[in-house]
């Protein structure tokens, strides 16, 4: 019987197989869970049949958490909790409540004192940062960089000074369809010394984790568009 808590469940980030990403012990207790807070029904859905094919979807309930929810809604998405049932967080991919509007729900359990139970999984922030060769003792997530090219040119120079001053690795992602562009940029506007390391479909059959110059990636071959991609600078 699972306590009624709120549990944090990981989801894959690409079309690997549930067991190769997700602990065995996940794998059951979604299968036990009937209440539901995610970013994209749809996409839990599949997640939930690629984890166990003979889960019933349609006797589960979803609430969806996004960032168009009025932060009013969130604190009665734990009543499931109160009535004595476990509730689960699941994101559009990889960690909930990390880069992600779970943690709005994760705070308020905190607030009244409900058990908050993460779970094991992937994390692309991670797991890029693994596979880097990086300074993995100080680093920031940035999210996604500016789309106002004053503001942006200004936070690639903030990236510049703390990687500089702190030697602090920098992570940030970008919409796929402009990974292309932004390897670009980041060649015309950053020092060329600065290593950029490009982590693409973690987990995936494609993945790929390259660190290079930013020299060599100026003249490297490579086409990363529409890919799950997260990128991070080191001096």
């Amino acid at each position: 019987m699972i306590s009624p808590a709120l549990y944090l469940i990981p989801s894959t980030m690409s079309d690997a197989p549930a067991t190769n990403v997700l602990p065995q012990f996940n794998i059951e207790l979604v299968s036990e869970i009937r209440h539901y807070v995610v970013e994209n029904v749809r996409t839990t859905r599949r997640f939930l049949k690629r984890c166990n094919p003979a889960i019933d979807i349609d006797a589960l309930t979803f609430t969806v958490l996004d960032e168009h929810t009025d932060p009013a809604e969130v604190p009665a998405m734990l009543a499931p909790i109160a009535g004595g049932h476990p509730v689960g967080v699941i994101s559009e991919a990889g960690c909930p409540a990390v880069a992600d509007p779970g943690a709005d729900l994760v705070a308020a359990a905190q607030e009244r004192g409900i058990e908050v139970i993460p779970l094991v999984g992937p994390s692309s922030i991670i797991m890029a940062l693994m596979g880097s060769g990086f300074n993995g003792q100080t680093f920031a997530f940035n999210g996604y960089l500016p789309h106002d090219a004053k503001a942006r040119a200004e936070k690639l120079r903030e990236m510049e000074r703390l990687i500089r001053s702190r030697r602090q690795t920098q992570i940030f992602i970008e919409t796929p369809y402009r990974n292309n562009r932004l390897i670009a940029e980041l060649c015309s506007s950053l020092p060329s010394g600065m290593r950029l390391c490009v982590a693409s479909d973690i987990t995936g059959p494609t993945q790929e984790i390259i660190t290079l110059p930013l020299a060599a990636w100026a003249k490297k071959k490579y086409n990363y568009d529409k890919k799950p991609t997260i990128f991070l600078l080191y001096s």
